[in-house]
């Protein structure tokens, strides 16, 4: 008799996580920009005893044209052995895809192949019916659901933008998240302390402000996301709102500790109106109220105006444009994408109010189009955007393409498409894997998943 053990890429704590085996897989969420030909989720050889080590090995295509692919996650995780609401025996084998522009969402199953098989499709008008959202965005697997972001509300055009809950297993859209929505209007990206009954969401815009770029007038008019909301996760209801200040514009990726007795997590903010720097902010809880501080600035580079786009111009400067973070597993390091300037930094965040900078890598860039090391003389548009950290921290990857109008309109020339790996330890690139141009075959290659789980996928409920 075979006994019914949990899913092997559960792990009920971080160390143990940390622990696990290397990915040998990455899949990633690739669109067409043209929206004449469908996007694609392409699957990745990673390791690196392999002979196609670093090639494009699986591919499956969407069956509709115009999803924009953008951000996706696994129908469950380690979550499922939190104890007051547990899934032991639920697998870590679909891939939930939503589609940021068509709000369609897909559920790709990966077992026993390369390339995922599309095996269901949620269209637009369940998601708006059952919970009166559009523009699916984060995907997180819970204790008790598959929580979904969305930028919009029924419409597809304005908010309010909020989360949904689908079922674990035959992925129906179940309803709204929120109770009691409280004064949130604007929505993006969510995470949460587990143990603690807390969920944080953050803001960037509404479908309308973001569908074709950055809007100058919206941006000098402060009219971006700019705060932080804390819920109540059980009741659902909203708790407490804390703003950064309007001058910081587009409050987006949060990375909560993975240890689940710490109350603390870092907030990324594109950029600001006063000086174009970028941020990094550390949310805590002290005198029995939420707080933030910002714990890391990174400031603007001055720039031939002649060299920039025309967004750009005016200011003659080029902005970071910190679009990602992500935390590894022990909560040791911090790395931040500066898409803008073309730069990956890692920081020693042991003590997290005093964040240490480690050490830069450049590539790409609006200015400094930096190569990577394996053909320095190939000129690179774009700059690390989606950054995924291994479980046990030692490899990161980056891709380098945004959404569709931002990278028009940053890049105006042409983004380009590849994918990078960043050796952790030396922080150095991994000349053997540099995935580019034709290898996605077209399409903008954005955020990437990792075989049985990476740091921003999984949560855990024991210390």
């Amino acid at each position: 008799m075979s006994l019914w053990t949990p899913d092997p890429t559960f792990y009920p704590s971080p160390r143990d996580a940390a622990g696990a085996p290397a990915e040998k897989l990455a899949y990633v969420a690739a669109f067409d920009r043209s929206a004449s030909r469908p996007d694609a989720l392409v699957v990745l050889d990673t390791d690196a005893t392999s002979p196609t080590y670093g090639q494009v090995v699986g591919w499956s295509d969407l069956p509709n044209t115009g999803d924009e692919l953008h951000h996706f996650g696994w129908n469950a995780c380690s979550s499922a052995l939190c104890p007051y609401a547990p899934h032991p025996h639920v697998e870590r084998r679909y891939l939930v895809v939503p589609g940021l522009r068509s709000s369609r969402i897909h559920i790709f199953d990966t077992k026993d192949r390369i390339s995922p098989e599309l095996v269901k499709v949620i269209e637009a008008e369940d998601l708006a019916k059952r919970a009166g959202y559009s523009r699916p965005h984060t995907v997180h697997c819970g204790p008790e659901g598959l929580y979904l972001s969305a930028l919009g509300g029924a419409d597809g055009n304005e908010g309010p933008g909020g989360i949904a809950i689908l079922d674990h297993t035959s992925f129906e859209v179940l309803g709204r998240w929120e109770v009691e929505r409280g004064p949130q209007y604007l929505a993006y990206d969510f995470w949460w302390h587990l143990n603690h009954d807390v969920l944080i969401s953050s803001e960037w815009g509404t479908p309308s402000m973001i569908e074709d770029g950055v809007v100058g007038e919206l941006l000098l008019g402060r009219a971006y996301g700019h705060k932080l909301h804390f819920w109540d996760l059980r009741k659902r209801r909203h708790v407490q709102e804390v703003d950064l200040g309007d001058e910081h514009q587009m409050t987006l990726e949060l990375r909560p500790a993975h240890d689940p007795t710490h109350t603390y997590g870092f907030a990324g903010v594109v950029t600001s109106v006063a000086d174009l720097s970028a941020s990094v902010w550390l949310w805590f809880r002290e005198d029995e109220r939420w707080q933030a501080r910002k714990v890391i600035s990174i400031p603007a580079e001055p720039a031939d105006a002649s060299l920039l786009p025309p967004v750009l111009q005016p200011f003659g400067a080029v902005p970071p444009l910190v679009t990602d973070i992500d935390l590894s597993v022990d909560d040791q390091r911090l790395y931040v994408s500066c898409w803008g300037t073309g730069e990956l930094k890692q920081y020693d965040v042991s003590d997290p109010a005093k964040p240490v900078e480690l050490g830069s890598l450049k590539i790409g860039g609006i200015v400094r189009q930096a190569p990577h090391p394996a053909q320095p003389s190939l000129p690179l548009r774009g700059g690390p955007q989606m950054v995924e950290v291994s479980r046990d921290g030692r490899r990161v990857y980056v891709t380098n393409s945004l959404y569709g109008a931002w990278d028009d309109q940053f890049y105006p020339e042409g983004v380009g498409a590849w994918m990078a790996k960043i050796d952790a330890g030396s922080f150095t690139f991994d000349t053997r894997f540099f995935p580019h141009g034709e290898a996605f075959r077209g399409l903008r290659p954005h955020q990437v998943r990792l075989q049985g789980g990476d740091a921003s996928s999984d949560s855990y409920c024991y210390p």
